[in-house]
């Protein structure tokens, strides 16, 4: 049920009340920390089975959007016009999101797109606004929108509060209530940043990792789950780790059409030795992989794959897995690039808004200090245009411009290396405007 994108077609028919964009390369920002003055890489990811075609001649694109499991429907759009909704969330995120929408603003400018946005609440700001970690007219939001761009949720402020007041309880429920099952979590080591990465370079140089990670099922959503206790009185804790059959089998498709795009290769990782919802998993996998003979298929037990990952991880192309193992791999993946805080990921449903985020934390410890790596969320805003709107040239242009930033020595605390520049959180902003070539104006808003 992986999405395909075919020229003719659209991936969304709605339309919106939109903001003015101009053909003029200048940009108001309302970036509240920072002021602007005037002065490739390309394709991170490609999703499953997404064909781009793009066409000469004319100022807009129409594409195809229909489910690969043969359901024919298709939706038509006749105008480059977005619905956007946004969820700062927590710590840092209000930060990087300012940077990451002045950063859409522009490439919207320069590639005649116009987009509306809607701020909404979630996680601990939510808690803290409605008592609900996910409102409901935030997940309606979301569902009428035509993508939707989270930065971080959580904080140690809401770390004792009951399950169903946590932060993290709120993402899972808008996971679940946009049926993203599929994440995109690339692992990729840019040149500039070699030498950043905790491993040896001859390691970590080249790395170019794909975890694609079931997202709405496994331990984190399966029941029964809580608190009970022992016949002796000992409290317990205990949850349900469950796949079914279906949902493997989505999953790994999408897996194996994710591997068709790149080196063909698709490394399956679970615990079947010990697990029988592993086993299923196992079993299922092989049995998608008998439709896609023209990829390599292996099997890893997920405590050798973290060990894998370290000693040699340019063995891996793709690798599918289930949720759990799915979040612990890609942080351990992300850390061999340098910092989390470079990785953006994509999750995407059989129908309807994916959900673009940064996979890194909140950072409460910095929150507020302009010490926040943005590019992270700048590249999901990417991974947004090109899999969600289907606007191939407009991710380009952001993935070009946090490349020259990068080889123009720029940096954030986390990536700093001797001889570059440190800069913070608007300022790289600021530089990568410049490296679109966008004459930004300061407009502040409290």
């Amino acid at each position: 049920m992986a999405v395909l994108l075919q020229e003719g077609l659209a991936l969304s028919s709605r339309t919106t009340t939109t903001t003015t964009t101009t053909t003029t390369p200048t940009i108001t920002t309302f970036s509240s920390c920072c002021k602007f003055s005037s002065s490739l890489w390309h394709g991170i990811i490609r999703a499953p089975g997404v064909f781009v075609a793009s066409t000469t001649g004319s100022s807009r694109r129409k594409l195809v959007v229909k489910a690969s499991s043969g359901s024919g429907a298709t939706k038509v759009k006749n105008s480059r016009r977005y619905n956007i909704t946004l969820l700062p969330g927590d710590g840092i995120g209000p930060e990087i999101m300012r940077v990451a929408v002045d950063v859409l603003k522009a490439v919207g400018t320069l590639e005649g797109i116009q987009f509306e946005f809607t701020e909404k609440l979630v996680g601990g700001a939510a808690i803290d606004a409605v008592g609900d970690p996910l409102p409901e007219d935030t997940l309606k939001s979301c569902k009428e929108s035509d993508s939707v761009l989270l930065a971080a949720i959580g904080g140690y402020k809401w770390d004792k509060n009951p399950r169903e007041l946590k932060p993290e309880t709120g993402l899972l429920k808008l996971r679940a209530g946009l049926g993203v099952f599929a994440n995109f979590r690339p692992a990729t080591v840019f040149p500039q940043l070699v030498d950043a990465s905790p491993l040896k370079n001859e390691i970590a140089d080249s790395v170019d990792i794909m975890v694609v990670r079931e997202l709405i099922g496994g331990i984190y959503f399966g029941t029964p789950r809580g608190f009970g206790t022992t016949i002796n009185g000992d409290r317990t804790g205990f949850n349900t780790d469950i796949y079914s059959a279906e949902e493997v089998d989505r999953i790994a498709r999408v897996a194996f059409e994710m591997a068709q795009k790149r080196q063909r290769q698709l490394c399956s990782v679970d615990k079947a030795n010990v697990l029988e919802v592993s086993q299923l998993w196992r079993e299922r996998v092989t049995a998608i992989g008998a439709e896609y003979p023209d990829v390599n298929l292996t099997h890893m037990y997920v405590d050798n794959a973290a060990m894998q990952l370290i000693r040699n991880p340019k063995q891996f192309d793709t690798i599918v897995t289930s949720n759990l193992f799915g979040d612990i791999l890609s942080d351990e993946a992300s850390m061999i690039t340098g910092s989390i805080g470079m990785l953006p990921s994509a999750s995407i449903s059989a129908s309807g808004p994916g959900l673009y985020e940064p996979i890194h934390g909140s950072a409460p410890d910095i929150a507020g200090q302009d010490k926040a790596n943005p590019l992270a969320q700048v590249l999901s805003v990417a991974m947004l245009l090109r899999f969600g709107l289907g606007e191939a040239t407009a991710a380009d242009r952001i993935e070009a411009a946090v490349m020259d930033a990068l080889h123009r020595g720029y940096r954030t605390g986390d990536i700093m290396s001797d001889g570059k520049t440190l800069v913070g959180c608007c300022k790289m902003g600021e530089i990568l405007l410049e490296a679109l070539g966008v004459r930004a104006t300061a407009s502040l808003k409290s």
